[in-house]
């Protein structure tokens, strides 16, 4: 019993180190096919590094607004009696807008007219019996008095009647009527806005480190999301007196040059000021960066291949300021020459074999012009 026993478990042993020994096979194969495995090369397109001499500019954000911008209230109470003009039509300064009901005045303005020319004709008269010695100079002096009260009266309520005319105080283009024939206004009731669009101001705020190097006069280009492909130029015209202290940032003030009135106040813009001399760097376009919390960087094609004779990449840290058009601007970190991978780069690491295919290229121009532009 004892002896079968003994068989069984050597039986068992030799089992277990025969599948440990196949296991102990499998796993070194495994490793052995591990390291030599090469993953396959990722398809990616270049781009040759070149030497480009960049304006040296500060984009912003910018906000439009109107020059002369008012809303045209009325003056005094009354009800509407004409509207000379249309929502969201041009007009010229002193062209009439809305004329008030005035028939109390112009009466009272008759009343007041009779009696300025009697008090005229008494006032001559006094005159020439006060050279005569026949009236008092007492009753003349009030005959003088009554004429230049009722000269103020007249020009009192003819005053008034002008004042219910209402006019557009310069040229621009009108808001959305508020108001409607027979409605009754109060004093300071608001009748339409009115805004003059060409030019235009827009402001914009710079870092306090970048306020000497904007100054007025300096050029600047600005552009709008809602406007593709067109841009429009000016030049800044002033700069506030102080910085605010919650951003740090100064405001600035541009006049830009605004025809057809297509940028509108309240609009926000991108704005590109000039800010120095034009600066050496190598763009790329915008695909080609990897952004990471620890240094954005590229990928460089290199000379060093795999064992299939594919090349390699490296990654390549680099310093980038400013943008233009679809181009980035690198300032260190590469050299002129260098092939550069543009598109792909989310997919490799350093050391991965690449395959360049150059067919179809990422933008890349400097000037873009979208296609529902």
């Amino acid at each position: 019993m004892l002896k079968r026993m003994l068989l069984m478990l050597a039986v068992v042993i030799a089992l277990l180190g025969g599948l440990g020994f196949v296991k102990y096979k499998q796993i070194q194969t495994a490793i052995a096919q591990g390291s030599s495995f090469s993953p396959p090369p990722t398809a990616v397109t270049t781009v040759i590094a070149k030497r480009e001499s960049w304006p040296s500019t500060l984009n912003v954000i910018g906000t439009a607004a109107a020059i002369q911008g008012v809303t045209v209230s009325a003056d005094l109470p009354g009800t509407v009696d004409k509207i000379n003009f249309e929502s969201g039509k041009a007009v010229h300064a002193g062209d009439v807008l809305v004329e008030l009901d005035t028939r109390q005045e112009r009466a009272q303005l008759a009343a007041t007219v009779s009696d300025r020319d009697l008090a005229r004709i008494n006032y001559g008269r006094e005159q020439q019996l006060v050279k005569e010695g026949v009236v008092a100079k007492s009753e003349y002096d009030n005959a003088f008095a009554q004429q230049k009260n009722t000269e103020a009266k007249v020009g009192e309520i003819q005053a008034t009647i002008d004042r219910k005319t209402i006019k557009a105080p310069f040229s621009g283009i009108l808001g959305i009527r508020q108001i409607n024939l027979g409605q009754y206004l109060a004093a300071g009731q608001a009748i339409v806005s009115l805004q003059s669009l060409n030019p235009i101001y827009v402001n914009f705020g710079v870092p306090q480190q970048e306020s000497a190097r904007v100054r007025v006069g300096r050029s600047l280009q600005v552009i709008s999301d809602d406007l593709p492909g067109v841009r429009f130029t000016g030049k800044v015209t002033a700069l506030d007196s102080v910085i605010d202290p919650t951003t740090r940032n100064i405001q600035l003030q541009a006049t830009i040059a605004n025809p057809g009135g297509r940028l509108r106040p309240g609009m926000f813009v991108q704005v590109e000021v000039g800010v120095g001399a034009n600066r050496d760097v190598i763009g790329l376009p915008a695909s080609a960066i990897s952004y990471a919390p620890y240094g954005d960087s590229v990928y460089v094609v290199s000379n060093e291949k795999d064992t299939k004779g594919n090349r390699k990449v490296r990654q390549q840290f680099v310093k980038i300021e400013g943008t233009r058009g679809d181009q980035v601007a690198v300032v260190s970190g590469l050299n002129a020459g260098d092939e550069v991978v543009s598109s792909g780069a989310f997919k490799l690491r350093n050391g991965a074999p690449v395959i360049v295919n150059n067919t179809v290229q990422p933008p890349n121009s400097a000037k873009p012009n979208p296609e529902e532009s």
